[in-house]
C-alpha cells in the first residue's frame, strides 16, 4: 500500500492520498504558530514544556532539544508597558531610543539585534527600550505608529526623530548621534 504525502504551507498542512487512488482527499490541519527557535539543555527546567513535548519519546535520552521561544530570546532590551511609559521614557535624563514592534513582524526580528547592539554600544549615554504595539496600543496611537518596526528617539520628554523600517545599524547610529 502506498503512503500518503504531506505538504506544508505557512499556516496549514495538506494530506493527500497517492494518485493511484481514484479520488484524492485533502485534509486541512492548522499548524501551530512559529515563534522561532531556542536551543536548551535537557537539564534546563526553567523552560516550560508542554505535555505533548514531555511525552514525545524522541526528546528523551538526548543532551538537549530545540524549542520555539523567539519572543523571549530575540532582544535583551527592556520592554516598556503603558503604565511605565512616563517615568521610564519621557522623564529620562538621557536620550531614549524606543523600538515599536510586534511579535508577528518579520522585519522587527531583523532589527532586534541592531537595537540590542546600540544599547550595549551607547551604555551610559543612551537608554534603549522596546514597545510591543499589540500590548500597548495607546502609546502606538499617541505617537502615530502606522508601520512597524518604527524606531523613535526621545530627548527631554519630546519625540525628536523617527526611523521606519528595518534599517541598517549605520542609519540608526546617524540618528542617535545627533541627540547625544
Amino acid at each position: 500500500m502506498a503512503s500518503a504525502t504531506v505538504t506544508f504551507s505557512p499556516i496549514t498542512a495538506f494530506v493527500s492520498a497517492p494518485s493511484s487512488f481514484v479520488s484524492q482527499r485533502r485534509i486541512s490541519v492548522r499548524l501551530p504558530e512559529f515563534h522561532g527557535l531556542k536551543s536548551i539543555s535537557r537539564s534546563a527546567s526553567v523552560v516550560p514544556f508542554s505535555r505533548s513535548m514531555s511525552r514525545d519519546p524522541r526528546l528523551h535520552g538526548r543532551g538537549g532539544c530545540v524549542v520555539c521561544e523567539a519572543q523571549e530570546t530575540a532582544v535583551d532590551v527592556v520592554a516598556v508597558k503603558e503604565d511605565e511609559w512616563q517615568s521610564v521614557v519621557l522623564d529620562c535624563e538621557l536620550p531614549v531610543l524606543v523600538e515599536f514592534w510586534a511579535p508577528w513582524c518579520g522585519p522587527c526580528r531583523m532589527i532586534h539585534p541592531v537595537v540590542d547592539e546600540l544599547s550595549k554600544d551607547y551604555s551610559g549615554k543612551l537608554k534603549c527600550y522596546k514597545v510591543n504595539t499589540d500590548e500597548c496600543p495607546n502609546i502606538a496611537t499617541q505617537y502615530g505608529i502606522r508601520s512597524i518596526p518604527t524606531v523613535m528617539v526621545f530627548k527631554n520628554g519630546e519625540k525628536k526623530d523617527a526611523v521606519i523600517g528595518a534599517v541598517p545599524k549605520s542609519t540608526l547610529i546617524t540618528c542617535v548621534e545627533r541627540f547625544l
